[in-house]
């Protein structure tokens, strides 16, 4: 899993969990079929679509940098992904 950063959690990303979308930080050089490998291989889940975009890099003297994309990825029904599903719900069962 050397491309995926790591999850983010967003009002949005929280959103596109109840329609089966992930949404992760991944690193710049990484394509989409690498990223759809490990997390096929890692997770054990099937891809169906994903979605990515260049997030703005922070300002700098001499030009600027970009070091990271964002990933949405969306998973077939009947699969997803352990462990933020039961980060999210021990999380709300604390709240109550």
């Amino acid at each position: 899993m050397d491309g995926i950063k790591y999850a983010v959690f967003t009002e949005k990303s929280i959103r596109l969990l109840g329609n089966n979308q992930y949404t992760s930080n991944v690193e710049s050089g990484s394509t989409r079929t690498e990223i759809k490998h490990w997390v096929e291989l890692f997770f054990g889940v099937k891809v169906i679509a994903m979605n990515s975009h260049r997030l703005p890099g922070k300002g700098r003297r001499m030009g600027h940098t970009m070091h990271y994309r964002r990933m949405i990825i969306t998973l077939q029904p009947g699969y997803s992904i352990p462990p933020l599903i039961e980060k999210r719900t021990k999380n709300l069962k604390q709240k109550t």
